[in-house]
């Protein structure tokens, strides 16, 4: 799961003489789960109704961490436990849909986001397993997971069944989990009549409504700087994630190595240092993030447009923003901004 840096930081700070009306009727709440702070904003909702709200959503995040987690005891760990001993393992309803959306997004990624890759990641020393300082995985090791690399297509689930023919293959949906949890959290305060929030898990976010009589803005991190580097404005129902490679790294001899791990070679994607996207639901915002990452300044429009992602901001690692045009027509840049900008063709 990813921590609590903040990638995209939302823009609350108005001035109070200018929006004393939208302070008042906002409500603020957080809770940490998935490993990071989860911030819950609710405009025009009653104190009583927003403080169930508050509580029903916190409790819905930690019944799903622990399901979830991939390495600790839970529903996912089970699973796993199974996969690996090659049987047949019969999937919680709480986690069935769950793998078979992820698997569906994997596959339309050309598997670059691959939800299967949970032994990379430990060799890796990302589940909560750091390597020594000064150290990265062996190589061989390296090498003979790159050779088994598991895929979508090596999982079969036929009713709540679930199997693989590759016993490399291991669950962990830290790419997906959170966005997927946002989901469940936006259809939970729908079902309590709530129509303008958001839910923001360490920056990555899913707003619906606005934010009284103005959209809801929100800003995106730059991936060197400790700033905001442009900010959107959204509403209605829209989801921002970003994948950058700054969340989770360590150094060795100078190199940084961080957690998003290109399945191809078994090494962290080393051309991108942030991907953002805009899409409708969460899940597939953070899916989709991790993928275009992967995927860097030369693929990520064809991958954007085989997932039916409509609005994407790469920042490679050199420093170039790239960007499709009705990305750019969305995205407002702070000032002093001299960053180079490559547009892409339009995406279909």
């Amino acid at each position: 799961m990813k921590p609590a840096h903040l990638s995209i930081i939302l823009l609350l700070a108005l001035a109070a003489s200018a929006c004393s009306q939208d302070h008042d009727d906002a409500f603020h709440d957080q809770f940490f789960a998935f490993g990071t702070l989860i911030d819950l904003t609710l405009y025009g909702v009653d104190p009583a109704t927003a403080r169930q709200a508050s509580e029903r959503i916190e409790q819905d995040f930690h019944e799903m961490h622990l399901k979830w987690h991939a390495w600790q005891p839970g529903t996912l760990s089970t699973l796993n436990e199974q996969l690996a001993s090659q049987e047949t393992a019969t999937a919680d309803p709480s986690i069935l849909l769950m793998i078979t959306e992820a698997n569906r997004l994997s596959q339309l990624s050309n598997g670059l986001f691959n939800p299967v890759i949970g032994e990379l990641i430990a060799l890796w020393g990302f589940h909560d397993n750091p390597l020594p300082i000064g150290t990265s995985p062996d190589k061989d090791m390296l090498g003979k997971l790159v050779a088994q690399l598991p895929s979508a297509d090596d999982i079969t689930i036929e009713g709540n069944r679930i199997s693989t023919r590759n016993p490399a293959a291991r669950y962990d949906l830290g790419a997906f989990a959170k966005g997927y949890a946002i989901d469940r959290a936006i259809e939970r305060l729908r079902e309590l009549g709530i129509s303008n929030a958001i839910v923001n898990a360490g920056g990555d976010l899913r707003a619906i409504g606005r934010h009284g009589a103005r959209p809801w803005r929100i800003g995106i991190r730059h991936p060197r700087q400790p700033a905001i580097l442009a900010s959107v404005e959204i509403e209605g129902d829209s989801s921002v994630f970003t994948s950058g490679d700054y969340e989770r790294f360590f150094e060795v001899d100078g190199i940084r190595y961080h957690h998003i791990i290109d399945p191809r070679s078994g090494y962290p994607a080393d051309k991108t240092a942030s991907a953002t996207v805009i899409y409708s639901n969460a899940a597939t915002a953070d899916a989709a993030a991790t993928a275009l990452f992967v995927a860097g300044p030369d693929e990520w429009s064809s991958v954007a447009s085989r997932m039916g992602i409509k609005f994407v901001m790469l920042i490679d690692t050199n420093g170039v923003i790239h960007m499709n045009p009705a990305m750019q027509s969305r995205i407002q840049f702070e000032p002093g901004t001299n960053a180079e900008i490559r547009l892409s063709e339009p995406l279909p």
